[in-house]
């Protein structure tokens, strides 16, 4: 699998990994999915299933040349180093439309999961009682997430090290988004927009001799879950790399059908229209570190399609549809 590339290969893997970093950020598309369609999925996984113990053993022992040689490392570099960037760009559109046009994004988010949920399905095959039941079991379980009051931040750092674990998800399982699954954690912001933005920020002030971003106690905060949230993505991209290759061997109709209900099951977590309701104690809004009223849970409500606003809000559902569909016909026509 490992060879030497052009600068044209290179720059191609870099904007390969800008695509498919982006994908991670947005619910309802995983990483993996875009790798898979753009055709590079196989060396991806095939790369992260090198990172074990005779990799360690060739770095170790100071055979560098070796170990890039059988860890692929050249397009390990390339490809994760477009995804990066992909995280902070990205962020930062993500940041803006979420807090000026969130009713927009949401459509657009929920549309893209509809998406998602038939680009896994249509070439499952043949349905069986197993498979049938699995389906049940996890549109039971997706169902029940979402009628529950939405899980709030939680910025303790074991829990981050999970999300980053859960988060990476999406880049190594196609159809999995792992960004749809922080948002169900309740970390989403905290994790993939938040966070990611005060790093930034950080980065560009300290090019320019700034170190004062350190001495801020918010700042360091953010920075210490960043951190933790990447060691917790990097764990879990080589961990879940080894245990797909037997799960998917052994077990992927169930697995897959398990996925297509819990997603189906889960839509109501991103559904656009819904009416917030906040927790009141003695008549005050209770408010967190942020300043931002706490969310003690969501009422559902239909749409007014009297309401032009509404129908612009389903437009973004459809384009939402549209653009996996668009990604799903680019895929078949490669092959």
């Amino acid at each position: 699998m490992h060879q030497e590339r052009t600068f044209l290969q290179k720059i191609n893997l870099f904007v390969k990994g800008l695509t498919m970093g982006g994908a991670n950020k947005v619910p309802g598309v995983s990483g993996g999915m875009v790798a898979f369609v753009m055709g590079f999925y196989e060396e991806l996984i095939f790369t992260f299933q090198r990172v074990n113990k005779t990799a360690f053993k060739l770095l170790f022992s100071g055979k560098f040349k070796s170990f890039a040689r059988y860890t692929n490392f050249q397009f390990l570099v390339w490809v994760m180093l477009g995804s990066m960037c992909s995280y902070f760009s990205v962020s930062l559109l993500l940041d803006y439309f979420l807090k000026n046009y969130e009713l927009y994004v949401w459509a657009w988010f929920f549309g893209m999961i509809i998406g998602s949920i038939y680009y896994i399905s249509k070439d499952f095959g043949n349905w069986n009682f197993k498979s049938v039941f699995s389906l049940l079991v996890g549109a039971a379980i997706g169902l029940t997430i979402s009628f529950m009051t939405p899980a709030k931040e939680n910025d303790n750092l074991w829990f981050v090290f999970l999300c980053g674990i859960i988060g990476v998800s999406g880049m190594t399982l196609p159809g999995l988004s792992g960004s749809f699954i922080l948002i169900l954690l309740g970390n989403y912001v905290l994790l993939l927009v938040d966070s990611v933005n005060v790093l930034g920020s950080v980065v560009s002030e300290m090019l320019t001799g700034n170190f004062s971003a350190l001495k801020d106690a918010v700042k360091v905060r953010y920075l210490k879950i960043i951190t933790v949230f990447t060691l917790g993505s990097a764990f879990g991209l080589v961990s879940i790399s080894h245990v797909l290759g037997y799960v998917l061997k052994h077990y992927k109709p169930i697995i897959t059908a398990v996925i297509i209900g819990f997603i189906s099951g889960s839509l109501g977590i991103v559904w656009p229209w819904k009416k917030t309701i906040y927790k009141i104690e003695e008549g005050v809004y209770l408010l967190d570190k942020k300043g931002n009223k706490i969310v003690e849970n969501y009422q559902r409500f239909i749409p007014d399609f009297q309401d032009a606003n509404t129908w612009l809000t389903v437009g973004f559902i459809v384009f939402g549809i549209a653009l996996i569909l668009i990604i799903d016909f680019y895929g078949r026509k490669k092959k």
